[in-house]
């Protein structure tokens, strides 16, 4: 990327199920580039994770996975969110970008794991309509300083199974899964001066999933 695009980069490996691998990342970024601009709270457990008591029936989904996902997809993003404010506040025009999904938003359609082995894990639901929540808290309490908004994401295509590829594109208007180029430009905008008078917004993009 440093190449191609003729920017200095740095890659972090951070385990962010654990408090004291995250704490430690704002000192690493300070330290190479002494500041922060943009913080994007994208890593979290999806539909594809192979966890035990993930994408099973509601009887059989796990506590333990329960927790271990919230503490992914939703903990880690208030933390690294916290722990980075200072650095962004610093930069004059700090922005925080919250990935979320359409089930953090709406409910699943069951009708579409019919004949496949897929699941829809309750825990990442929730997890994801916690952090919509939090993406409005931070957006006032960090203000005037920061901005807070968040993307939400339709369906992403990773070779899921075909029963279920027809019958999920069969509901979205544009007729397609979302591929990770989709969502560029909503992260150009929100992350640049283009949306310097926005915050606490949340940008759907899923091709029409939602909209029926």
């Amino acid at each position: 990327m440093g190449e191609t695009y003729g920017v200095e980069t740095l890659a972090l490996q951070a385990d962010l199920s654990q408090d004291a691998e995250v704490v430690r990342i704002p000192a690493q970024i300070e330290e190479r580039f002494q500041r922060l601009d943009v913080l994007i709270n994208c890593a979290a457990f999806v539909g594809t994770d192979k966890l035990t008591g993930w994408n099973v029936c509601f009887a059989e989904q796990s506590i333990e996975t329960w927790r271990a996902c919230v503490d992914v997809n939703l903990n880690a993003c208030f933390l690294l969110t916290q722990k980075c404010a200072q650095l962004l506040e610093a930069s004059g025009r700090g922005s925080v970008i919250n990935l979320l999904s359409i089930y953090g938003l709406v409910g699943p359609d069951w009708r579409l794991y019919e004949g496949t082995a897929m699941g829809n894990a309750g825990a990442y639901a929730a997890s994801k309509g916690g952090l919509a929540q939090l993406t409005r808290w931070l957006s006032t309490t960090l203000a005037p300083r920061i901005r807070v908004n968040s993307i939400t994401p339709g369906g992403v295509w990773r070779g899921q199974d075909q029963v279920f590829h027809e019958k999920y594109i069969s509901r979205v208007p544009l007729g397609r899964m979302a591929m990770e180029e989709d969502f560029k430009g909503a992260a150009a905008y929100l992350a640049s001066d283009l949306s310097s008078y926005v915050t606490g917004q949340n940008i759907v993009v899923d091709g029409g999933w939602t909209a029926w």
